[in-house]
């Protein structure tokens, strides 16, 4: 049997779906997800493979107009997966009309030299009817290989997606080993899944500011725990109160709610303790930004 394999990016403004839709392909959480906008930093890999294939997805930053160094190490981050994959998956919201960070990503498509599939997402969320205006519009701005509607949160037509991408596989080698799912090692699964509870429970001035560090993880040979320390990290005071909370409730309840998805995914009993810190400005400083893990050698 011949076996295929391709490098896909999903590409989009912000708060589209594109983590729902990868950890939907993945049937397990790979990518956070939150309705904050620029939830994803970092480029992940989903690595989907069966028998006969594997499609390596990498879910990207949503594109948006920077404002900070952070900002731009994201949108860069993005970008740069057009030099590096077979096909592109330019997702947009079926529920908003075509907006200037559309038209922006557009430009930048039409000008790379790998076919893109449009992929209208949140199908649930608006009348058929709507849908034909959409994708007639996009139609309009440029040639795409196809065009797929889809609801990532229901999972409709999903899988017909898939088998798209399927179709259009090259012959070519197995990269990954058959049951490995991502390329992130497990630190920065454990980081970004404590992340994901800060952005869930507390407020607009908050989300942007964070950054979690895995201080240590290692396994406790007496209570058969993996012990986890993090840190959050944010730019004021104030936000540091705010996490805390009365009494240190915000911060335990931020830990409970990490700690039971940690465990679902590495399998184990966890003790997750956490930790605020004030660094200021830290968006604006690439040394905190590498240390952070917001590395300029990862594009």
């Amino acid at each position: 049997m011949t076996f295929k394999s391709g490098f896909v990016a999903i590409l989009g403004r912000p708060n589209v779906g594109k983590s729902t839709f990868l950890n939907h392909v993945m049937r397990q959480k790979i990518a956070i997800m939150s309705d904050k906008a620029q939830t994803t930093r970092n480029k992940i890999m989903g690595i989907y493979t069966t028998d006969k294939e594997q499609i390596v997805f990498i879910d990207t930053p949503g594109i948006h107009k920077p404002k900070t160094a952070l900002g731009d190490f994201m949108v860069e981050s993005a970008y740069s997966t057009l030099r590096e994959v077979d096909t592109v998956l330019f997702m947009v919201p079926a529920d908003e009309a075509r907006g200037k960070g559309d038209d922006m990503i557009i430009e930048r498509l039409k000008a790379a030299k790998v076919p893109v599939i449009l992929v209208v997402n949140k199908i649930d969320k608006i009348h058929p009817d709507q849908l034909l205006s959409q994708i007639d519009d996009f139609r309009n701005q440029m040639d795409f290989k196809e065009i797929v509607p889809i609801s990532a949160l229901q999972g409709n037509n999903v899988s017909r997606l898939v088998d798209i991408l399927s179709e259009n596989l090259d012959e070519g080698f197995q990269y990954f080993p058959s049951d490995q799912i991502t390329d992130h090692p497990e630190r920065f699964l454990v980081s970004e899944m404590v992340r994901e509870k800060v952005l869930h429970l507390t407020r607009e001035e908050i989300p942007h500011s964070v950054a979690v560090v895995v201080d240590s993880m290692k396994r406790d040979e007496e209570t058969d725990k993996v012990h986890i320390r993090a840190t959050i990290m944010v730019e004021r005071d104030s936000q540091k109160g705010i996490i805390i909370g009365k009494g240190g409730a915000m911060l335990k309840k931020i830990g409970s709610m990490a700690r039971r998805d940690i465990e679902l995914m590495l399998g184990d009993k966890v003790f997750l303790e956490t930790w605020v810190k004030v660094k200021k400005n830290w968006r604006d400083k690439k040394l905190d930004l590498a240390d952070f893990g917001y590395n300029e050698k990862e594009y």
